[in-house]
């Protein structure tokens, strides 16, 4: 757990560390001034599985203007992508747009070069190769995931390499905050990336938590219990965004007392048949007003919600 000044009050300031350490240790920036800044009542939260800032094709698309796109005081992003060495994509964004940042590391990854053949207009329409495609190399690999299947997706694909980074959660700010921390959830064996909530204590009363859970087949219901009493301990208004890699069902029957705030399915971006990026409430939040974004580049559709407390 790593905590930037005081504030929050929870039973789970002690977890049992990840199995799979973070590429970089979590850098929160939570207590910079805002206080020209005033809410007023209302908070605009926003949800963007980001996708390494690139489509199927490793082709880059503009991530600064689909974040600002969404205008959120509050913006979680998951698969970020921070080659070794380098900036963030959340913190290139952070930097442009002027939110403060705060970012972890859940797992090591690979992202495929670009090919300047593949690019628009003469490149593919479709926003990724055809599923089953052996030959055309994927353009994001978690290293444990790639690992398990063969060490061979891990080479580069076509001449094109594969720049080593961290992959993992974000969470960008524009309003005052009192404290920043992060919390583990707890390790599942078949789940590439270790699992982590970052959660930011606003300065108007309300507790904003960022996730990127793993998936039902992994055993995430475990995460979800972690999660509901992490949360539960944290008294007032609270909200929670992320992507649950789960249908709405089984993520408010491990959630008691949470109700959804967008409504409408996310992915896949370009036809999207399931709802597995939420924006969750709970404590006496209202929800003003909610959408599910149009396609922004990513293969998931952005959710944003106005809120007021």
């Amino acid at each position: 757990m790593v905590e930037a000044g005081a504030g929050l009050a929870t039973r789970a300031d002690t977890i049992r560390p990840p199995v799979l350490r973070p590429a970089r240790p979590p850098a929160c920036a939570g207590t910079a001034d805002h206080r020209g800044v005033p809410l007023a009542g209302t908070l605009v939260v926003a949800n963007f599985n980001i996708h390494a800032g690139v489509d199927g094709w490793a082709r880059p698309y503009d991530l600064t203007v689909a974040c600002a796109s969404l205008d959120a005081d509050v913006l979680v992003l998951e698969e970020n992508f921070a080659p070794d060495g380098e900036l963030s994509a959340a913190a290139r964004v952070a930097a442009s747009l002027g939110y403060e940042l705060c970012e972890v590391g859940l797992a090591r990854a690979r992202l495929l070069d670009e090919d300047p053949a593949l690019r628009r207009p003469a490149g593919p329409a479709s926003w990724a190769p055809r599923f089953g495609r052996r030959e055309v190399p994927r353009a994001l690999l978690l290293e444990r995931a790639a690992r398990r299947s063969g060490r061979r997706r891990l080479q580069p694909g076509r001449g094109r390499a594969r720049r080593p980074g961290s992959w993992g959660l974000a969470l960008l700010h524009r309003v005052p905050v009192r404290s920043v921390r992060v919390l583990e959830l707890r390790p599942l064996v078949r789940d590439p990336a270790s699992r982590r909530v970052i959660l930011a204590d606003l300065e108007a009363g309300v507790v904003v938590a960022g996730t990127h859970l793993a998936h039902l087949s992994h055993g995430s219901v475990l995460q979800m219990r972690q999660l509901s009493r992490q949360l539960g301990a944290i008294a007032g208004p609270k909200v929670l965004l992320g992507d649950m890699n789960s249908w709405t069902l089984p993520l408010l029957a491990m959630l008691p007392g949470w109700r959804r705030a967008v409504r409408g399915p996310t992915w896949p971006a370009a036809m999207p048949h399931s709802q597995i990026d939420h924006v969750l409430v709970s404590g006496g939040v209202r929800v003003i007003s909610s959408e599910v974004t149009l396609p922004l580049g990513s293969d998931h559709r952005a959710v944003r919600a106005t809120l007021g407390f």
